[in-house]
C-alpha cells in the first residue's frame, strides 16, 4: 500500500447494463427470479460497486499483489434500470485505517439515484490469503 493512499481519492466509473445483470440472470435455476422484471439485479449493482471502489484504489497498491477484498457494504437500491442505461458509479475514499478502506458511493442511471451508501474494503497480499485459504478449504475436507 503507497503512502499517497489518503482519504479523497475518487474514481467515476461507467457501465451499460446488459440483460446478462438483470434479476432472472442473478440465479438462473432460481425459478422466482425467472419470473422477476428484468432490471439491474441488487446483486450485480453490489458487484459493480465493489468494482469502482476496486479501481479507485489499485493504482495505490502494488497491484496484483496487493489487493482488496470486500468487507462490508451498506447499500441503498433505490431505483430500477433497465437494460441499455448507463450506470455511473462515484467511489470516494473518505477513511483509511490501516488496512480498512471505507468508501462513500453513488449510481445514478443518468435519470434517478439508483444506489447510495457506503462500502469497505480490506487490503490484503494475495499470497498469504490464497493460502490460509488453502488451509480453510483442507480443514473442511
Amino acid at each position: 500500500m503507497k503512502e499517497s493512499l489518503k482519504p479523497g481519492v475518487e474514481h467515476t466509473f461507467r457501465y451499460r447494463v446488459p440483460e446478462a445483470k438483470t434479476v432472472p440472470a442473478l440465479y438462473p435455476e432460481s425459478p422466482e427470479f425467472q419470473v422477476m422484471p428484468q432490471v439491474f439485479a441488487t446483486g450485480f449493482l453490489v458487484g459493480l460497486i465493489e468494482w469502482a471502489c476496486i479501481r479507485a484504489v489499485n493504482p495505490y497498491l502494488d497491484w496484483p499483489r496487493e489487493m482488496t477484498v470486500g468487507t462490508h457494504v451498506n447499500l441503498s437500491h433505490e431505483a430500477a434500470t433497465p437494460p441499455g442505461l448507463e450506470v455511473r458509479v462515484r467511489a470516494k475514499l473518505i477513511e483509511v485505517d490501516g488496512r480498512k478502506l471505507t468508501f462513500e458511493v453513488e449510481a445514478h442511471d443518468g435519470l434517478q439515484v439508483v444506489s447510495r451508501g457506503t462500502h469497505q474494503r480490506f487490503v490484503i497480499d494475495l499470497q498469504r490469503f490464497n493460502e490460509r485459504l488453502q488451509h480453510k478449504a483442507a480443514s473442511a475436507a
